[in-house]
């Protein structure tokens, strides 16, 4: 009896499942129906989709001392004309502040951070004193790990880092006070403290999500971000001074890249509400999961198991050639087109970042015995660019972008995937925290764009009378 009784409540619960699929199917149907928009509206309109004007270039919105990212330049009759792409902090040239810390064989992040939150670079004084604050912070506050991680964990790791950010707002003795000093305390704070946090989550999902081991290392104050992220990932702490020398390159080259990308821009538009500085950073963490922003060098490295998969000599381009040619035809891999990795909004000729990466991944992948797998994305990054123009017909200028060689240092690192893009929020925290503090220092108005309404006005009808 209790068999059929239980039989039936399975049956019942199936038929709901099923029922409430079809009535959330309907309505969806019914709210795309309902939401539609003529695209020749745009233009009708002079609407700037994506906040971009009619020749790809990003529209004005603001003013920054922060970073610049400079890949083109404007010509007299209005068009764009290619340029070698560089990267500059606070005017500083990227590739400088990369060179000068190889050159002193020191780590480099902490410096960076510096100079985009104080908008000068330090001296040995000061930046032993920073990275002694930061080293102080790198623990989460008592208890948190406990309450706050392992209590409630989450399969996405972005999404547990958001939260824990703002939990640590319940741990602030003071997170509403919006002067300079305090908002800056809490960066920094949030700056040193971000990388346990992450560890800390792919930890939990280790355990309650993987069903494999959990290690819990306290972090060491002494160590840089990029040494403390990898000893507290690993089960048994230990890393080469090369490991942590790319990590620590890869960081460097993530804190910031100008003001108009999406996260940096939602840092601007949140605190220009004048909202706390928790509720702004979880924003920002928030924009950079998505797809089409932080987590892009995971498709990367989806699209290159389907190539290493497919083409079976790895050191033949009219193999390459052909197999790249099927993915941007829309015959191979997600049939989207897009060779992912390639090219950039702004970045023509090439892009900065991944040249600097490129000087080291070779090194690493010596010492990792990766080397053909190195040189399969040195041929893509020299055919694809081919095929694109070819398949495309795309007169624009394109280059492999970072995200194309992130995911392979990454994955030489033994680091797994699913840090790719919290490995970026622990970078770019640096940069948001510099934008933070600018809009609440030079901002002063709450971000308001205009959006034009196209619905007609409509004689309301009663519920009785609706059909």
């Amino acid at each position: 009896m209790e068999e059929k009784s239980e039989i039936q409540f399975v049956k019942k619960t199936l038929k709901n499942i099923s029922m409430e699929k079809n009535i959330l199917k309907r309505l969806s149907i019914l709210a795309q129906k309902n939401d539609p928009i003529n695209p020749d509206l745009y233009e009708k309109y002079n609407v700037k989709r994506g906040l971009r004007n009619a020749n790809g270039t990003g529209v004005l919105v603001g003013l920054t001392q922060i970073g610049d990212v400079v890949g083109y330049e404007i010509d007299k009759d209005g068009n764009k004309i290619a340029v070698s792409g560089r990267l500059l902090y606070r005017g500083y040239d990227v590739a400088d502040l990369v060179h000068d810390t190889e050159r002193r064989v020191e780590f480099g992040y902490e410096q960076t951070a510096y100079l985009l939150i104080f908008g000068q670079l330090p001296n040995k004084k000061q930046l032993a004193r920073f990275k002694e604050y930061l080293g102080n912070y790198r623990t989460l506050p008592e208890n948190f790990t406990e309450d706050m991680i392992m209590k409630a964990p989450s399969c996405e790791i972005m999404n547990k880092i958001a939260r824990g950010v703002l939990a640590l707002y319940s741990y602030d003795n003071d997170p509403e006070n919006r002067s300079v000093g305090n908002i800056m305390r809490q960066c920094i704070e949030l700056t040193s403290r971000l990388s346990t946090l992450a560890a800390y989550a792919y930890q939990a999902k280790r355990r309650f999500y993987d069903d494999k081991s959990m290690y819990i290392h306290n972090p060491l104050p002494e160590l840089s971000t990029a040494e403390n992220f990898l000893r507290l990932i690993r089960s048994d702490k230990k890393y080469t001074p090369l490991e942590a020398q790319v990590l620590d390159l890869a960081l460097i080259l993530h804190a910031e890249h100008g003001g108009g990308n999406n996260s940096s821009l939602t840092v601007h538009v949140v605190s220009s509400a004048d909202t706390d500085t928790y509720s702004t950073i979880a924003a920002a963490i928030g924009s950079l999961k998505g797809s089409r922003h932080g987590g892009a060098n995971i498709r990367v490295m989806e699209m290159m198991d389907d190539i290493k998969a497919n083409v079976k000599d790895w050191a033949d381009n009219d193999e390459i050639r052909a197999y790249l040619t099927k993915i941007a035809s829309r015959q191979a891999y997600d049939k989207t087109g897009l060779i992912y990795g390639m090219g950039h909004a702004v970045y023509t000729v090439n892009d900065p970042r991944a040249l600097l990466l490129n000087e080291l991944a070779e090194r690493l992948a010596k010492e990792k015995n990766c080397l053909k797998e190195f040189r399969l994305y040195k041929k893509i990054e020299k055919i694809a660019p081919e095929v694109i123009y070819k398949v495309h017909g795309s007169e624009k200028k394109i280059c492999a972008n970072v995200d194309f060689f992130s995911g392979f240092v990454y994955t030489m690192l033994d680091i797994p995937r699913e840090l790719y893009t919290p490995l970026f929020a622990i970078s770019r925290i640096a940069g948001w925290s510099a934008h933070r503090i600018e809009e609440v220092v030079a901002g002063g108005r709450i971000y308001r764009p205009a959006y034009k309404n196209i619905c007609p006005e409509r004689k309301y009808i009663p519920l009785e009378n609706r059909k």
